[in-house]
């Protein structure tokens, strides 16, 4: 009797096994059906969204029962959003490519003109006063006088530089054989009294011992008191043409250094 029932256990133990192995693949597949139902229900997204709904746990766990313990997740895409550009860069660089350095300024002035930036960088450096250069030193004529220059000519463009520079103009009417006209040759070419005459004056040497009567013209243009003329005639002359003093009528100063520079220092401009 014992026996009978032993052999019946062991008889009905594998007939019961066979149900419940088919229960398991059951229960499986409404798990999937589960998750199926789940994942195509009705969306909550707005329609023309493009953003999927969030899978349900069912659906995760029937995704898991199918796929069978895939091996490993998919990489994530790398982010293809540029990095915001950096202030003073021309464009930002693409994704995936090695953004080459960017220049950006760091010298601002503070304006035009001035001489330091911000940050201690130095703007555009203002520029130095301009002051006006004085004028070179007006030609002094060497010893002698040409009696085939033309003087006429000669004084036009002494006044018209004179205009221009605020120079004075000094006629000086003499003849190579006079020796109070060589004695003051010699001092016309000293170093200090040519650079009184070359700084203030300029000056014209009118013949007048030879037989031009051109230039004896200008003379009486120049002196018009007339008379014997001891020469050298010494005539200042303003830049319009009007003569400011006259030694045929004053007496020639001193033919020195001091007496000719101090005759120059008080007639100059």
């Amino acid at each position: 009797m014992l026996r009978s029932v032993r052999a019946e256990r062991r008889t009905v133990s594998p007939r019961s096994a066979a149900p419940l192995g088919r229960r398991l693949p059951l229960v499986a597949t409404a798990f999937v059906a589960a998750g199926l139902t789940a994942a195509c229900g009705p969306s909550s997204e707005p329609a023309g969204s493009s953003a999927p709904a969030a899978p349900s746990s069912a659906a995760v766990l029937a995704t898991g029962a199918a796929s069978a313990g895939a091996s490993s997740e998919a990489p994530p895409a790398p982010s293809a959003s540029p990095s915001a550009p950096v202030s003073g860069s021309a464009t930002a660089p693409p994704a995936g490519s090695s953004p080459s350095p960017s220049r950006t300024s760091t010298r601002t002035g503070t304006g035009a003109g001035s001489g330091t930036g911000s940050g201690g960088s130095t703007g555009t450096p203002s520029e130095p006063p301009r002051t006006s250069a004085a004028p070179a030193p007006a030609r002094v004529p060497g010893p002698g006088y040409d009696a085939s220059a033309d003087a006429q000519k000669q004084i036009e463009a002494a006044l018209r530089a004179a205009k221009a520079d605020g120079r004075m103009v000094l006629l000086d009417f003499g003849a190579n054989w006079c020796g109070n006209c060589k004695a003051a040759d010699k001092v016309f070419a000293q170093p200090q009294t040519s650079a009184l005459l070359g700084a203030s004056y300029h000056l014209v040497k009118v013949d007048i011992g030879g037989d031009s009567s051109a230039n004896s013209a200008l003379l009486r243009k120049y002196s018009p008191s007339g008379g014997t003329y001891t020469m050298p005639v010494l005539v200042v002359v303003s830049p319009s043409g009007t003569p400011r003093t006259d030694t045929h009528v004053t007496g020639n100063p001193p033919l020195t250094a001091e007496g000719i520079g101090s005759f120059l220092r008080k007639w100059a401009p």
